[in-house]
């Protein structure tokens, strides 16, 4: 193709030679000449055409062939790539179906090594919360008292970032069994507790599982032992002598269970919350100073209310007396007319109320009935005093006592406002003064008044008893007169 455009090419250049020598062979002299030179070198330049011409062919055709057998090496070097590239793209496929192959082996695995380590780490969590519970329960452990140090094999398994061992298990499986058997176990131990003046002292201890301990301090001043309660330290660990001693009679009885004579014991199930709550109790001596200056009148009401009770006590223990023996003995007398014998009678216990208003009766044993009745009536009217004295004082002062109660809750809460208005409600311990003295007032004006009107009750109906006691008595002594009257008569 290169070939046949090389000789359009030199064509064209001798046509454009010839087309320029035209115009130049019109001016030659001899038009001949022109002609002839022009014939000779068209010739020239035709042979020349073709010989470039045969060149041309020449070479187009040496370009053929070499094109030709450089398309055929290029065919079979196209086709030997292509065969190359067939087995490539098979050895590429065979490489990528086992590059998928271990991807998805990889994967599987990655997937297993992702479940084993979730399954490692959530078993390595269990057995570490289980060692956070162990210690929590070993050091909250009353028997850690007893034993020093107890968890302290915990900390490794805990705080390490490694997977516990098996000697570490067996020995959290070991340290939860003792635990179990010890705190169902009542035993009797030496330990080291500190006392009631912070005091370090070899004693012995009594354990009733994990709930109580109790203590017998020995010691060389004291006639008997010191018995008393343990409160267990959760951060120091050690047992502390409870600093308010037990009462007389759980001492005894602890000394009877130490001794084998009793086969209970006093028990704190709260494991120490109501040891502490004992500590703290105040009895009423305690509470008295914290309810300000209305507590005094009150305790005065009390003390006044116990006089006049003790007085009525007193007063109607002597004069009370069996009364059916003495009206059956007077009845026998009046029935035989021995009227100096029943004066004589009643003269002998003229200290009592019935027979002191019968004798003034006597005097008027020959008046007519109304006459009797009514000195009867005055006689009793005139004892009804003495019967009923400082009745109605109990009552007022049954009535007083919660009103200065409340009086003390008011003047208390005045107080706590006072103490909000300068010093806020951030405190509560500024506040605990006023609130104490309102509520140990109320408490002990009903503390006091409860009583007083409970005596008040039982006095005014032991004077109505009397009084009662004194009319039957009198007009059973009428009717037992004017029968006997009635029978002298002819």
């Amino acid at each position: 193709m290169n070939n046949m455009n090389l000789i359009q090419r030199t064509l064209g250049v001798l046509l454009v030679c010839l087309i320029c020598l035209g115009p130049a062979g019109a001016l030659a002299k001899d038009m001949r000449q022109s002609f002839a030179v022009q014939a000779e070198n068209r010739a020239r330049m035709e042979e020349k055409a073709r010989q470039e011409l045969a060149r041309a062919r020449a070479e187009a055709q040496e370009r053929t062939r070499q094109i030709k057998q450089d398309k055929e090496a290029l065919t079979a070097a196209i086709q030997d790539l292509k065969n190359r590239n067939k087995v490539l793209e098979k050895d590429n496929q065979e490489l990528a179906q086992r590059v998928q192959d271990r991807q998805a082996v990889r994967k599987t695995l990655l997937e297993e090594l992702a479940l084993s380590r979730a399954e490692n780490r959530e078993l390595s969590g269990f057995i570490r919360s289980a060692a956070k519970d162990l210690e929590a329960l070993l050091i909250q452990s009353p028997q850690s008292a007893l034993s020093e140090n107890r968890h302290r094999f915990l900390a490794p398994v805990i705080h390490e970032d490694r997977f516990p061992s098996m000697a570490d298990i067996r020995a959290m499986a070991d340290a939860w069994l003792h635990e179990i058997f010890a705190s169902g176990q009542v035993r009797t131990v030496p330990g080291t507790i500190i006392d009631r003046q912070g005091l370090e002292q070899e004693t012995r201890i009594l354990m009733l599982g994990n709930f109580t301990g109790i203590y017998v301090l020995e010691s060389a001043d004291a006639r008997e032992p010191e018995v008393g309660f343990l409160l267990y330290s959760d951060a120091s660990q050690r047992f502390f002598a409870l600093s308010r001693l037990p009462e007389a009679g759980t001492v005894g009885r602890i000394q009877a269970y130490l001794a084998g004579k009793r086969p209970d014991v006093p028990v704190d199930i709260s494991r120490g919350t109501a040891l502490r709550q004992y500590t703290l109790e105040l009895d009423l001596a305690d509470q008295i100073p914290k309810g300000g200056p209305i507590v005094w009148p009150i305790l005065g009401i009390l003390g006044l209310a116990l006089v006049i009770l003790l007085e009525r006590l007193v007063f109607f223990f002597r004069k009370q007396m069996k009364s059916e023996p003495f009206m059956d003995q007077l009845r026998s007398l009046v029935a035989g007319g021995d009227w100096e014998g029943c004066e004589a009678l009643c003269r002998s216990r003229k200290n009592k109320w019935i027979p002191r208003i019968l004798l003034t009766a006597l005097a008027f044993r020959d008046h007519s009935r109304q006459d009797m009745e009514n000195a009867l009536q005055e006689a009793i009217l005139g004892e009804i005093p003495a019967i009923e004295r400082f009745v109605s004082t109990l009552g007022m002062l049954a009535a007083i006592a919660p009103l200065l109660g409340l009086l003390g809750t008011v003047t208390g809460m005045i107080n706590t406002f006072h103490v909000i208005t300068y010093y806020g409600a951030g405190d509560p311990k500024m506040m605990s003064g006023g609130i104490s003295e309102a509520l140990v007032t109320t408490m002990l004006g009903l503390t006091v008044a409860i009583p007083i009107m409970l005596f008040h009750t039982l006095l005014s109906r032991r004077v109505e008893t009397q009084i009662g006691q004194m009319e039957e008595k009198a007009v059973a002594f009428v009717n037992m007169v004017f029968k006997a009257r009635n029978d002298c008569r002819p």
